[in-house]
Parts: C-alpha cells; structure tokens; sequence
C-alpha cells in the first residue's frame, strides 16, 4: 500500500466504468492520488453470479450488489459519461489520467448495464426468478459459450423437472480457448443433467427473442425446424461498450470496438490514457479475472508515473473457467482443475467474496 503520496494538485484520476477492473482505484494503492470513479449504477455488480441471481431464491441476488459509496465515498459519483474532451475538458470532471473500464453489453441476465439504483436493480433479478419459477417446463437457453452453458446447467440444477435445451452453432461446447478435454468435459455433464443440445444450427430472427417472459414462443431454426418454448433466455451477441470513448475512433480503435492499448495498457496515442478489461484490444480472453489485472498494472503505472518510476507491462494471460454447481468443469492457467475443486470455488458464492474484500466490505448472509 506504501504511504502517503504527495502529488501536484492538477492530479485528478478518473476511472469511467465500475467492473473488476475498477476495484482498485490509484488513491487505495497509493493514499494521496484523488480519483473519482463513474459507473451507471451506485453499486458494483458482481455478475459473475448473475445468472445464479436470477435464477435461486432466498434473497441471493442482494448478495450480488455491492454498493459504491460505502467504500469509495465522494469518490463516487454514479451516471453515465457520455462524452470525453480530451482538448478542452468542459465536462464537469476534470481528469489529469483516465482510465477506461467501460466492459461490454449483452442481454440480460448475463449483462446489466442501465442508469438504476441497487434496490432497482435487485428487483428485476427477483423478478426473473419468480419468472421462471412459475413458467412451465420448457425453456430455450441460446449460446454457446461458458455463458450459455452455465445458464442451461444452472436452470437444470434449480428445476430438474423443467425441458432445458441449448441451441448453438458449432459441433464443439464452450470457448475455442479451452482445452479440448474441458469443452467435453462441459458438454458431458450437460447430456448428464438432461440438457437436450442442438448443435450446429442458428436461431432465426434471434433479436425478436429478448422477451424473457413470453409463454408458447416459437423459436425458429436456420434449418427451418421450430421449438415451442415457455421461456427463452438469449446468452449471445455481447459487445465492447464503446459509447463513451467513440470520440476516440480512428486508429485508436478496432474494428469490435475495443482499443488500441501499448504493453503498458496505455490506448495508442494517449500517454495519460488507460484502458483494462473488455474495451482493450489484448489477444486474450476476455474474463473478469483479466480485467482486475489489467487494473493492476494500469493503476501501478499510473503512479509510477507521478513517481518517474518505469512503467509496467501487461502478459497476456490464459482462458480461466468454473462452471457448475455440482457438476464442476473448470481450467485455470492452461490447466484443466478438478471437479471437485471447481464445485466447491463456485459454491462460495462465485467468489463474492473477493469482491467484497476489495471493496472492504462484508458479504451479506
């Protein structure tokens, strides 16, 4: 943590996103770095344990909301940044660094992304759990990979009487990072719940499927077959949320969104610019364990910077999964993890834990 770090009083740190790769501001690491953080909502949101949240009874959802002020204080400002100057700054928070933890959209369970309070937002989780609690027995998941397949095996788990099938387009489970053995691993343990898969086949009309809720829904497949479903839950179709930073495009930008970033996360032509997590174009999975190291390394150099120290570099890091409640499938490091341990990780809450360690808070019970 070191002391107390005199800095020039223009010094003004901005962190715009609040996902793992913003629970460690400069001013934690470093007292005497002001920063402010901006997300849309007031709490942070450990959706590693979103579809868990909105799938299992008995208030775990508020456990999965984490709130901002509490740890961070006047530091904290919630609302969305809908515009960087980065000539003039006219905004109303000046930043002498930024960092970009803007993460990616996606439907809902999977992804929460709106301007709410956690109360709000607590609600429509537990919304969709009385949803599907009362739906009938056939529900639709589509997406192949950890997302989809987590979700189907969460549903099985919660309602083992209930007809869950996962639709997705290749022959093979999971993301193509995985080892070959883990991707059948996932798949094994489906078939061994009773998750009926549809391999190698589309979903027609997919955007026309987002209505959770909707009872005798015909999903259309690209070969022209249909299922009737009582509940359709989309996990596919996430995307760099790059709103914020559009001001940036050119060659600062990819093609999906995400930026430029040097070996020292820095975004290609800003020195003072940061970008961790899924808006930095690193050759690597995109997982939020990666993020929170990304922010490492951002938030070191950042003060590394103030001190004329060297700056760090980021090594891109391997595919990490854990998937199941109790048919465990998981590797880490290149390495494939024991069932057994990979259950009992994702029991302890999905490692909510940690995230309220970061934030120096205690989990809810």
């Amino acid at each position: 943590m070191g002391g107390q770090l005199s800095v020039d009083p223009s010094v003004h740190v901005v962190i715009v996103g609040g996902g793992f790769g913003a629970l460690q501001p400069p001013g934690n690491c470093s007292p005497g770095v002001p920063f402010t953080l901006v997300d849309l909502r007031d709490a942070f949101h450990h959706n590693v344990s979103s579809l868990r949240a909105s799938l299992q009874t008995a208030g775990f959802a508020p456990q999965t909301f984490i709130p901002y002020a509490k740890t961070f204080g006047e530091c904290f400002w919630q609302g969305r940044m809908v515009q960087i100057d980065f000539e003039a700054q006219l905004r109303e928070v000046l930043f002498s660094h930024l960092i970009l933890c803007t993460g990616c959209d996606g439907p809902f369970p999977g992804k929460f992304n709106e301007v709410t309070i956690m109360g709000a937002a607590i609600g429509k989780y537990e919304d969709v759990v009385k949803q599907v609690s009362s739906s009938s027995v056939r529900v639709v998941v589509i997406g192949r990979r950890s997302t989809g397949i987590e979700m189907a095996a969460e549903i099985k788990t919660e309602y083992p009487h209930k007809k869950v099938v996962l639709i997705h387009s290749h022959v093979a489970l999971a993301d193509p990072e995985l080892l070959p053995s883990v991707r059948q691993q996932a798949k094994e343990v489906l078939l061994d719940k009773g998750v009926q898969l549809v391999l190698v086949e589309k979903v027609s009309k997919l955007e026309a499927l987002t209505n959770m809720t909707q009872k005798n829904t015909t999903v259309i497949r690209d070969k022209g077959t249909e299922i009737t479903a009582d509940l359709v839950i989309p996990c596919t179709g996430n995307k760099v949320n790059s709103t914020t930073y559009i001001c940036l495009s050119g060659a600062a930008m990819v093609d999906n969104g995400a930026l430029r970033v040097k070996a020292h996360l820095q975004v290609e032509g800003w020195e003072n610019v940061y970008a961790v997590g899924d808006c930095a174009d690193v050759k690597e999975p995109k997982m939020a364990y990666h993020a929170g190291l990304h922010a490492g390394v951002a938030v070191t150099n950042i003060i590394h910077s103030l001190t004329n120290k060297p700056l760090s570099c980021y090594k891109p890091g391997y595919m990490t999964m854990l998937a199941g409640r109790d048919g465990g499938v998981g590797q880490f490091s290149g390495i494939r993890l024991a069932r057994t341990l990979v259950v009992q990780g994702k029991n302890m809450n999905l490692l909510l834990w940690k995230s309220c360690r970061e934030m120096g808070q205690v989990a809810l019970q």
